[in-house]
């Protein structure tokens, strides 16, 4: 009397009715790791309902005539205001609401403030959520909830302002350097020195080479088109490739022989005597890799200047000494 063979559909009914049962034990938890995810990725909940919106023109009533803070005024003129000429998403995504959250409960209580998203009052965490809400994609914010700024509670708008912003670029509260400086004083110092970068001239900014929202990198500091060091963006033609690479180039960067901002020394050099610069490295000493100093170097005659003669001294094509 042989044994009746299951369908392969009944064991799968059968393995459904366990899989149901043991979810039911656990508490219909099933999937914490999708539920997580979920909720790590809405930064702040915007609630989806239509009747808790009043819109901009009711905001408008109130707050257009206050005195020395024209809101509207600013918000028209400011690219946050294409927000109100998008009819695909809901409400909870133009003009005031997309920012300060529905406006039906502050209006019933008579303008109550804490009916309302106040930046002013709120957490430099709960600012920057909100922001980065819409502002989190692309390449310029991708690291800006791990970025230096965001460690040390600095929020979106001590840099940015909505209604009152003073530069038409970026709706900045001040333009750079003195924004910047605010905080980096130590910085300033440092390019009022007789030799530096032009940033006080206007030639170069900060976030030419810094991304104020964050790198992957330390001092939030950019990388070349060839995610080299920064300074190849402008100093191409000490970027290489060479046959013969000076190799603190390549494992310590340009800041290993110069200052990056400014100093004393002629070129940004770290020290005023190049050859002491040089000898750093190059010394008979066991603690350096680098050749030393041939013996018939005189650094009290002919040889004060390394580079009167190893004049390709960031890399060379054709001398492994970069002599040419």
């Amino acid at each position: 009397m042989g044994v009746k063979r299951q369908e392969p559909g009944a064991i799968c009914v059968v393995l459904a009715c366990l899989l149901a049962a043991a979810v039911s034990a656990m508490g219909g938890q099933a999937q914490p790791q999708s539920s997580s995810k979920k909720s790590d990725e809405k930064r702040y909940a915007r609630p989806a309902d239509p009747a808790l919106y009043v819109g901009s023109e009711t905001c408008k009533t109130c707050h257009a005539d206050m005195p020395s803070k024209d809101f509207f005024q600013h918000f028209e003129n400011s690219p946050h205001f294409v927000t109100t000429l998008d009819t695909k998403k809901g409400p909870e995504w133009q003009a005031c609401e997309s920012c300060h959250g529905p406006g039906k409960a502050h209006v019933d209580g008579g303008g109550d403030k804490t009916k309302i998203f106040k930046f002013e009052t709120a957490s430099a965490k709960e600012v920057n959520a909100r922001c980065l809400d819409c502002h989190a994609g692309g390449s310029q914010h991708m690291n800006a909830i791990n970025s230096e700024h965001a460690k040390n509670d600095v929020s979106c708008i001590s840099c940015h302002s909505p209604h009152h912003a003073k530069t038409s670029e970026f709706l900045l509260v001040k333009s750079q350097p003195e924004l910047c400086y605010s905080c980096h004083l130590q910085q300033k110092a440092q390019f009022d020195m007789p030799f530096h970068h032009r940033v006080n001239e206007g030639l170069v900014q900060c976030s030419d080479c810094h991304n104020v929202h964050g790198t992957a990198g330390p001092k939030q500091v950019r990388a070349s088109a060839s995610q080299d060091a920064v300074c190849f963006t402008c100093h191409t033609d000490k970027e290489g490739p060479f046959v013969f690479e000076h190799q603190p180039i390549k494992t310590d960067g340009c800041q290993s022989c110069h200052l990056t901002h400014g100093g004393p020394n002629p070129h940004m050099l770290k020290v005023s005597n190049l050859n002491l610069l040089c000898l750093q490295c190059h010394t008979t000493s066991s603690f350096s890799g680098a050749p030393g100093a041939p013996s018939f170097h005189n650094q009290a005659s002919f040889f004060q200047s390394c580079v009167l003669c190893h004049n390709a001294i960031h890399g060379s094509n054709f001398d492994a000494t970069f002599f040419k």
